[in-house]
């Protein structure tokens, strides 16, 4: 069973959700809020956050869907997991980088590299990383794309993670791919840089042997928004084969490679908004309770069964 479905990168934060949000949707084209959400009285003794403060932020970046999350310290942002922006022309690369490296910290300068003649890495000043390059965004098809850096202990298992990605989602898989070659830092044949699609979602990923003092993290996940039950099981199952159990919560998995997903069903989100409050309090004292997300259940707080 194999199928595609929407896939949406969630970015946690402590308190700075909103103002993220904000800030990243006055960069890019085709970009707005969308809505926001608050914490309330229920689950406080699981969440910990203040009634009345901002849970999420949905938005739009370049016409793609984004989620804040304000989930508290737990977690930073690392390079493990950036953002490649492919830009029409250098005076976008330019004006990008001027905003994006305000108050961040350059990984790598803006300039001319052997695969880009504008480009360059960083992190903004949330600690979010970017990847800024000049390129044709049209043949992509994907203004921005999640990149994947297989560091550390997962170092050279970036072509195993495309192939199970592929398998769980249903092709078309990887449509690019280069290698190392001999005599590199990273061993040869392992991959330096790959392109790959889940249903029409563009990743990019790369396996790095470099000294690296990070690894993927939760501070980055991707959020699989299925439709029924049965597309909950598949990917939970899928996605969670051979990863950390313990890392199981709300909807959350974290993958055999240590990459993390939460498994969604597309009702959530109307139903914590409803008008009805009691209603919406009803369902999150639910899913807080919940590891994978079981629909009829949801439905059954909701109706108040």
């Amino acid at each position: 069973m194999t199928m595609a479905r929407p896939i949406v990168p969630c970015l946690w934060f402590d308190d700075q959700a909103k103002e993220a949000a904000g800030f990243y949707t006055s960069l890019f084209p085709d970009s707005d809020i969308v809505s926001t959400t608050r914490y309330g009285k229920e689950g406080f003794e699981i969440h910990g956050r203040p009634e009345g403060t901002v849970m999420t932020a949905d938005f739009r970046l370049a016409g793609q869907d984004f989620l804040a999350l304000n989930g508290g310290p737990q977690f930073k942002f690392t390079p493990a997991i950036s953002f490649f922006v492919i830009c029409g022309s250098a005076a976008e690369v330019d004006a990008l980088w001027a905003a994006l490296s305000d108050g961040g910290e350059v990984l790598m300068e803006l300039g001319e590299y052997g695969w880009s003649r504008r480009y360059g890495w960083l992190n903004d000043r949330f600690g979010l990383s970017w990847q800024v390059s000049l390129g044709d965004p049209a043949e992509v098809g994907q203004m921005i794309v999640p990149l994947l850096m297989f560091a550390g202990a997962q170092c050279g298992r970036a072509e195993a993670a495309m192939a199970r990605y592929a398998d769980v989602f249903g092709g078309p898989g990887v449509e690019r791919i280069a290698r190392y070659g001999a005599g590199e830092a990273t061993p040869e044949g392992n991959v330096q840089h790959a392109r790959f699609a889940l249903g029409g979602y563009k990743f990019m990923a790369m396996d790095s042997a470099l000294p690296h003092a990070f690894g993927f993290n939760e501070a980055v996940s991707f959020q699989v928004i299925c439709d029924s039950q049965a597309e909950i099981d598949h990917y939970w199952d899928g996605l969670g084969e051979g990863g950390d159990p313990a890392a199981r919560q709300c909807g959350w998995l974290k993958d055999a490679f240590g990459v993390s997903w939460q498994i969604v069903p597309g009702a959530l989100s109307r139903l914590l908004r409803d008008a009805d409050a009691a209603a919406s309090a009803r369902v999150t004292n639910a899913f807080l309770k919940m590891k994978k997300f079981d629909i009829a259940e949801l439905e059954r707080a909701y109706q108040g069964g």
